[in-house]
């Protein structure tokens, strides 16, 4: 895994991410893959047709620009682009796929002349079928690029702590700080009992690896709200968290908890899908 895809359509929200995408690149020394998907069905046009050389023409200037502009940060890599048909989200796993990214980098709404790519659910079921882990960024998110301080929620389910390894990956990266969070959102006591062991484990990888972390905890009605709201506190700029997490009746009426987060946090969001999860979605 020695390369990054960012998903370009152009918009400020996806270029933005993409700004996101070549710091990452630059602090792993990885090459930077840049993809645009072309949707028939919006733009009117297969990019084999007669009438696509003016789109395809647009796309491979726009594409120029932004190896020149961005090449001279990555002068150990490769920057390219690729240009692919079909439903955004799939096509954009199938490439990271094929290439073995190390992530993919997106951004969660687009607005371009050429598709408005992650308006729905786009977004959302890259993130919830994706082998690899993706960082998300809303529209109008406009923060430092290099990490400093990230925020890791622990809830009681045994899949949490599987966001560990890449968090920790990225925390060294950049010589991040990395809050790990304890979520109560019950009273029981083997549940919390749980969460306090879980936490413990973290803590000793992180301390092994020798990467500066935080341990603190909150009472959580909502995860989501809890987690953004502690985050906005240590002015992190990172969430970190798995797609499937502890069920409640609210996650019934407004999504379930990673959809929540990728859709309201004003922090980039790292999302990872259990492992279990994804045997079972490739069967």
């Amino acid at each position: 895994m020695s390369n990054i895809i960012a998903a370009v359509d152009f918009s400020d929200c996806s270029l933005n991410a993409l700004e996101h995408a070549v710091s990452i690149a630059n602090r792993g020394l990885l090459d930077l893959h840049m993809v645009w998907v072309n949707n028939p069905s919006v733009t009117k046009t297969t990019i084999y047709s007669d009438t696509s050389s003016d789109l395809i023409d647009q796309i491979k200037g726009q594409f120029a620009k932004l190896i020149e502009k961005y090449k001279p940060r990555l002068p150990e890599n490769e920057v390219d682009y690729v240009i692919r048909e079909g439903k955004v989200y799939r096509e954009i796993i199938d490439e990271a796929k094929e290439m073995d990214s190390t992530c993919i980098v997106m951004g969660t709404h687009g607005a371009s002349g050429f598709e408005q790519f992650w308006i729905g659910s786009n977004a959302n079921r890259l993130i919830s079928v994706a082998h690899c882990p993706v960082i998300t960024l809303r529209a109008g998110i406009s923060i430092k690029k290099d990490l400093d301080r990230i925020v890791m929620p622990l809830d009681s389910t045994l899949d949490s702590r599987q966001k560990v390894p890449f968090t920790a990956y990225l925390a060294k990266l950049f010589d991040a700080e990395i809050h790990v969070l304890k979520l109560y959102s019950s009273k029981v006591k083997a549940i919390r009992n749980t969460i306090d062991e879980y936490a413990e484990q973290v803590v000793e990888y992180l301390t092994e690896e020798e990467i500066a972390n935080v341990v603190d905890a909150v009472e959580a009605d909502n995860l989501t709200i809890s987690t953004i709201e502690y985050a906005q506190k240590v002015k992190a700029n990172l969430i970190s968290i798995m797609t499937e997490q502890e069920t409640k009746m609210y996650n019934l009426l407004i999504g379930p908890y990673a959809q929540q987060m990728v859709n309201t946090s004003p922090f980039p969001v790292l999302s990872i899908n259990p492992k279990e999860t994804l045997i079972m979605a490739s069967h």
